[in-house]
């Protein structure tokens, strides 16, 4: 063997030791990027939670980060929160929204989705054109003819009637959704499960429901917090109902006409932001995987 395979040139070494720290350079910059948005989302929440334990003389004098070099907490923001704002209430009217909003919508959408590319049935064509139709079509041009509709038929100010709205808006982009991860599963699949003979309802749910749960987890976490965070439909077509106002509602009110100061606001607010945070953390790793899942196709 000759010296040069055993010595490599000092150009080659160079070349790969310049190679290595623009590796490392760039592995920095993306923690640096990384580290700067998960700030920029954890800064808020914090604020808002040292908010809602400061007393209220100390929040209207000074800012939140003054509550970790003076710490001085405590619980009574929401004990008023609940007690007087009826914070409880709300939170139970929202949950009565949001579950059965996101249960309807990921059921109907995965049924949806595998109707539309295992059945072949008239008109399969343009009810997917259709779908994607009402993708880019704004539901606010509906709220008008949907509330003289609901005042007809007894649904206004009804949760119910919240949930076919919510639904029926979902319901493209779910079924949209989960069509491009089921169009992914291999035919080799449905295949076997024919030449076994499993019936279509068998095939359903042995086979897409359990390669499909991460794209439905995803949908389900897109679907309760737009269904959480919804104000306009809540305040539409809960009018003039005896329930507790949902809590984006019950919100929306408080800013305006609180009287008891900034801390039970806050408290109030960092409860309603409390659930879907837990859902998007316990939930993350569905998330991302039913979010790839979804865009490969093959």
């Amino acid at each position: 063997m000759s010296d040069a395979a055993l010595n490599p040139p000092a150009a080659q070494l160079r070349s790969k030791s310049t190679g290595r720290s623009k590796q490392k350079l760039l592995r920095l910059l993306l923690n640096i990027i990384v580290i700067a948005f998960l700030l920029g989302w954890l800064v808020p929440i914090v604020a808002l939670f040292l908010s809602s334990v400061r007393p209220q003389a100390d929040t209207a004098t000074s800012g939140w980060w003054m509550a970790i070099l003076r710490p001085d907490l405590s619980l009574a923001n929401y004990g008023l929160a609940l007690d007087q704002l009826r914070i409880a209430g709300s939170l139970g009217t929202s949950l009565a929204i949001a579950i059965p909003t996101t249960v309807l919508t990921v059921i109907l959408s995965v049924i949806g989705a595998y109707a539309l590319v295992r059945m072949k049935f008239a008109g399969r064509t343009a009810l997917s054109l259709l779908l994607v139709a009402l993708l880019v079509t704004p539901p606010q041009i509906t709220l008008v003819p949907l509330l003289k509709l609901y005042n007809m038929v007894g649904l206004s100010g009804s949760i119910p009637g919240i949930w076919l709205y919510q639904v029926g808006f979902t319901l493209p982009f779910g079924v949209f959704l989960l069509r491009g991860f089921i169009a992914s599963i291999p035919v080799e699949l449905y295949e076997s499960a024919n030449l076994d003979g499993a019936s279509e309802l068998k095939t359903f749910t042995a086979i897409v429901l359990p390669l499909a749960r991460p794209i439905m987890a995803s949908l389900g976490i897109m679907a309760f917090l737009w269904s959480w965070n919804d104000l306009l439909i809540p305040l539409l077509f809960m009018g003039g109902s005896a329930m507790a106002a949902p809590i984006t509602v019950n919100l929306a009110g408080l800013v305006a006409q609180t009287t008891q100061g900034q801390g039970p606001l806050m408290a109030a607010t960092f409860l309603s932001v409390l659930i879907p945070l837990f859902l998007i953390i316990s939930m993350q790793r569905y998330f991302v995987r039913g979010i790839l899942g979804g865009a490969v196709k093959g």
